[in-house]
């Protein structure tokens, strides 16, 4: 493993009144640190298409992850996509991207608007070679990758935003471009940089979008790893080991829980200074402990922190709370959803007496609940996570 990092994200926007999204994003990741991305576009809008889109997409990105050679993926999709009894062809557009040890990107293209790469900030000309399979025509590029690369990946909908209104033919992908190297070196991250692009066509398309728009934009970085410690161990004795292995981690130290900071800050030999401040009026304040980069309170706080987790997975619109804000569960969602990509989980399982009053809806259950919930959000991110218990 090198140390580079693919992070991953999409967002997609449905025609204007249409229950599901005629476009459709597959990632499969395989043992080799290997992973192949998939952007399908199905023929139309509505059911149909979502299903045609889905089919190419998932067909597609396992046989590429299994190492089928491409002629065998484009022929298995002829052969299997039923034909539009409308337009008489039987196919679906797609986009393949395949990142390999994350230092190696192979794209394949097909009818799909061409992939954006930037590099150093920059639109990035990448070489193409054009390919004949079953009479498509198939655009195939192998690029060395570095830090800091992006390629950006959309379906027709996102150029033609806005056609015959704010532009006469749509918004170009020159257009596009500008617009990524605007906002390329702020550090946003992948999900929030394809929200920005799709939020932009629903507003291009004045709120009523005349075609799906689905953005997928892969972003190269360096590892970040991160560190959580939420709550003292089962057995008190082993606090000296769990505080030894947590602060012996290199990356940030994020520390959940009043007593597990106050256990920390008896093992650092350093005082625990907490604030009165109440940045959000329903989440409590933070602390301040030296060695320890945020110390929050416990259970409430990253109970916030999952419904900030899903959300970001779907349709994100409370980034632009938790991204400005100063309260515990938003300064934890910016150092785990925005800088990691490592992150170990240092969980303890003592039962706090304060949780077992009959009259609080919190219990040992829920604390548990809470680390599984938010560690699998996370690795829906595309961040590696680890998770040890004492």
């Amino acid at each position: 493993m090198n140390d580079l990092c693919a992070d991953i994200g999409y967002k997609s926007l449905n025609h204007y009144g249409e229950q599901l999204c005629g476009d459709h994003v597959d990632i499969v990741e395989t043992g080799d640190d290997s992973t192949v991305i998939v952007l399908s576009d199905g023929l139309g809008s509505g059911v149909k298409a979502s299903i045609l889109s889905t089919l190419t997409s998932k067909i597609i990105s396992t046989m590429v992850a299994e190492g089928l050679p491409l002629e065998e993926c484009v022929s298995t999709i002829a052969a299997t996509l039923p034909v539009c009894s409308v337009r008489g062809i039987a196919y679906s557009t797609f986009t393949i991207l395949h990142l390999k040890n994350n230092d190696t990107a192979e794209i394949i293209q097909y009818d799909n608007p061409k992939v954006i790469m930037l590099r150093n900030f920059q639109n990035y000309d990448y070489p193409t070679v054009e390919m004949n399979i079953d009479g498509k025509l198939i655009l195939k590029s192998v690029i060395k990758l570095q830090q800091d690369d992006m390629i950006v990946l959309m379906s027709d909908g996102c150029p033609h935003a806005g056609i015959g209104s704010v532009f006469n033919f749509g918004w170009k992908r020159e257009n596009i471009i500008e617009f990524f190297e605007s906002i390329a070196h702020v550090g946003f991250t992948s999900k929030i940089l394809s929200s920005m692009l799709v939020d932009e066509c629903f507003k291009l398309y004045g709120g009523q979008p005349g075609d799906d728009a689905t953005a997928c934009v892969v972003r190269l970085r360096k590892r970040e790893p991160m560190n959580i410690l939420f709550g003292p161990p089962y057995n008190r004795d082993d606090t000296e080991r769990m505080m030894s292995l947590f602060f012996s981690k290199a990356g940030k130290h994020i520390i959940c829980g009043g007593t597990t900071a106050s256990l920390a800050a008896k093992y650092l030999g350093k005082p625990l200074q907490p604030s009165l401040r109440f940045e959000n009026s329903d989440i409590p304040p933070t602390a301040q402990l030296e060695g320890a980069d945020l110390v929050t309170e416990g259970v409430i706080t990253v109970n916030r922190v999952v419904e900030y987790a899903k959300d970001y997975l779907g349709e994100n619109i409370h980034y632009e709370h938790w991204s400005t804000m100063h309260d515990g569960a938003s300064l934890i969602c910016r150092l785990l959803f925005e800088e990691a990509t490592d992150i170990n989980f240092y969980v303890g399982k003592a039962i706090n007496p304060a949780h077992q009053n009959p009259e609080l809806p919190i219990n040992f259950n829920i604390k548990m609940n809470l680390v599984s919930e938010l560690s699998e959000c996370l690795r829906k991110m595309g961040k590696n996570i680890k998770v040890s218990y004492f």
